[in-house]
């Protein structure tokens, strides 16, 4: 067996960075507050809550790496009563030497409009981006080794919350009509979520990008209304699209309706243009996106063993 790498959370990030670590033969410990996970021999899963320090310092001791992969409800308030402690334990838990590593997102970014970089700004205040901000920064000042591995909304197998997740490939593949966030046609970054495991691995194993900010490998952004037709031709059908429009949830917002109101803060990045820029981060790590159409059809094929709400 490899060296030990523990694994927290199950979500779809958590799940298939533990499946890739055991396909290669490496020693998984996979953490969650249930003992949930893959149905993979090679995966030890254990029930050990993060926010508990001791369980957790016993569960990571003589791990090389910790890929911390839990998270919270989609609130800011929940983001900031839980995420910053949780970080904190899981940083002090880590044995003398490990790296922590760290999913991210473009949140924390400031410099809208153009092309996201590793090299760019990432101070944005208030609500979710904020959290995310402070979040980099403790990182930042943590003497725990740390990698934070950025992507863009995320697609693939497993990944069910999310744009491109639960709110679209079913209704594709039932050829019903498609609502999308803001504008159907500016141009977006989506990242597959096996080559965002992939890098956050292979981050891991290279100390000389410890401590910086990398963006997983993402391929060329295209407009909503494209990935619903990427998956359509996958699928074999022919479904409409449309948009909800952003009116809605800033009146959510401005009456506090839950999910409208969260979904509100974060509009810009679906009305103008949101590109993450992973050109010099696949330069350093070696690796490169997969091709979108290989990408939908295996996105499509798992969607296709899932039950039918």
């Amino acid at each position: 067996m490899g060296a030990l790498h523990v694994v927290t959370g199950a979500g779809p990030v958590g799940s298939t960075v533990a499946s890739q670590l055991a396909g290669a033969g490496q020693r998984v410990r996979l953490l969650t507050r249930s003992g949930s996970g893959p149905d993979d021999p090679a995966i030890e899963r254990r029930a050990v809550d993060v926010r508990d320090a001791r369980a957790l310092r016993a569960a990571v001791e003589g791990a090389v790496a910790v890929y911390h992969c839990t998270h919270a409800a989609y609130t800011a308030q929940a983001w900031r009563a839980e995420l910053p402690a949780a970080e904190q334990t899981v940083l002090q838990a880590a044995p003398p030497g490990a790296v922590v590593v760290f999913p991210e997102s473009l949140y924390a970014y400031t410099a809208t409009g153009t092309p996201f970089t590793e090299d760019g700004p990432r101070d944005a205040r208030g609500g979710k981006r904020g959290v995310r901000t402070a979040l980099l920064a403790a990182r930042a000042a943590s003497p725990t080794p740390t990698v934070s591995v950025v992507a863009s909304d995320l697609f693939g197998p497993a990944v069910r919350n999310a744009h491109a997740g639960e709110r679209m490939v079913p209704r594709v593949l039932a050829d019903r009509r498609v609502n999308v966030v803001g504008s159907a046609d500016q141009p977006h970054s989506f990242t597959y979520a096996p080559d965002y495991a992939g890098a956050m691995i292979a981050a891991a194993a290279r100390p000389d990008l410890w401590n910086t900010v990398l963006h997983a490998p993402t391929g060329a952004p295209v407009t909503q209304r494209q990935l619903v037709a990427a998956f359509a031709t996958a699928a074999g059908t022919r479904p409409r699209v449309g948009t909800v429009p952003s009116w809605l949830f800033r009146a959510g917002r401005a009456a506090r309706v839950g999910a409208l109101a969260e979904l509100a803060e974060t509009l810009y990045q679906f009305e103008g243009p949101f590109v993450l820029d992973s050109v010099k981060s696949e330069a350093l790590l070696g690796l490169s996106p997969t091709p979108l159409p290989e990408a939908v059809v295996a996105t499509v094929a798992w969607w296709r063993t899932q039950p039918v709400a």
